[in-house]
């Protein structure tokens, strides 16, 4: 269930609206509120929302309809520089001509600060970032990590209650960003303060937020804490969307309580959590996790489901081996184990039995 805005959100988006065009809604009646100290996450691909909703937040953009505050003020007619709020962009936005602390000097001085308390902040923020002997440098002269580093320390150096990200690890090679997201994240709990970050990585999102917010074509499909949306999505979009995921076409034979008895297209039944079906009859798309799927009889949990599975491909990944399966039909069913004596026998061409349980099966929305 969605997110209702409430009256001590730090953050709320109420019944939010945009169209670029008069006509196209690009956001659809958007209801969010965030707490004050929450880290939320934006995520979704291109052309769903996200940043549209961000650039609306920070004051770049302007709501077609809805109200959107700050600190239970309304902020619509708001400038963006009288927001208060820090911003990190994918590109940095430093300065070129500027040394690093005269970029971090540049929003102290717009808002009235004395040279001894912008030195004073300027130290300190670059200390946070680690970057404390970089003052004199100009951006050209920084790596894409250092830079981004002092775009953070730039957004931070003003003590703002609220910072907003728009994609800002995007340009840096993966093990930077692995290691960015982190050290964002320790800020955040060192800090205190209210972040909202956009972006289309899922492993990004699922490391750093409090809760996660996916968007799809304008709305929130799911608003939840990552735990959440891994282990119960409430949709086929949000199950394909967040991690691997497997997908059975099937049709509800029966419910029993919250269970729903599904049908396969080779006609076996199969138990499913009944999540967003209600009727008998109707198509579904059961979903299980790759790492759910067993295929040694004694790793099997009790009453687990027995499905025969013709092996296709093995992947070894190091700590784990990712088997591609042909299971009723499909050829992308995927199996995640860790990498043991007896996994590493597995060899395509084999015809095994996998199995999970049935818990860890949910029976969406078709596909």
């Amino acid at each position: 269930m969605l997110d209702n805005t409430s009256g001590d959100a730090f953050v709320a988006f109420e019944h939010v609206q945009k169209s670029y065009d008069g006509q196209t809604l690009v956001v659809k009646d958007l209801n969010l509120s965030i707490a004050k100290g929450e880290f939320v996450t934006m995520l979704g691909p291109s052309g769903s929302g996200k940043t549209t909703c961000l650039m609306m937040l920070a004051g770049f953009e302007t709501a077609t309809h809805g109200e959107i505050r700050l600190g239970g003020r309304p902020i619509n007619q708001v400038p963006p520089h009288k927001r208060g709020i820090g911003m990190v962009f994918q590109n940095y936005a430093l300065f070129p001509h500027m040394t690093v602390g005269e970029n971090l000097s540049f929003p102290l001085e717009v808002r009235g600060l004395g040279k001894a308390e912008r030195e004073t902040r300027i130290k300190r923020s670059l200390e946070m970032v680690q970057m404390g002997a970089f003052a004199n440098r100009r951006p050209a002269q920084l790596s894409g990590g250092q830079q981004q580093r002092i775009a953070l320390a730039r957004a931070l150096v003003f003590d703002p209650h609220l910072v907003l990200m728009d994609e800002p690890l995007g340009a840096l090679d993966k093990q930077l960003r692995e290691h960015m997201q982190f050290e964002i994240k320790h800020l955040h709990e060192e800090l205190g303060i209210t972040v909202v970050y956009v972006t289309h990585d899922q492993t990004e999102a699922l490391t750093m937020s409090d809760r996660i917010a996916v968007f799809n074509d304008g709305r929130i499909h799911q608003l939840a804490t990552p735990n959440q949306l891994y282990e119960r999505p409430e949709n086929s979009f949000v199950a394909s969307f967040i991690g691997e995921n497997n997908a059975l076409p099937g049709i509800i034979e029966a419910f029993e309580g919250d269970k729903a008895v599904v049908k396969l297209a080779n006609g076996e039944l199969i138990d499913a959590t009944a999540v967003n079906i209600r009727e008998r009859g109707q198509k579904t798309t059961v979903s299980i996790r790759p790492e759910r799927v067993e295929f040694k009889p004694e790793m099997m949990p009790p009453g687990a489901h027995s499905i025969e599975a013709d092996v296709l491909e093995v992947i070894y990944m190091g700590d784990i081996l990712r088997t591609r399966l042909r299971v009723v039909g499909s050829d992308d069913f995927i199996m995640k184990c860790r990498n043991t004596i007896a996994q590493t026998q597995l060899e395509p061409g084999q015809t095994i039995r996998i199995g999970w349980h049935p818990q860890d099966a949910r029976a969406l929305d078709p596909i």
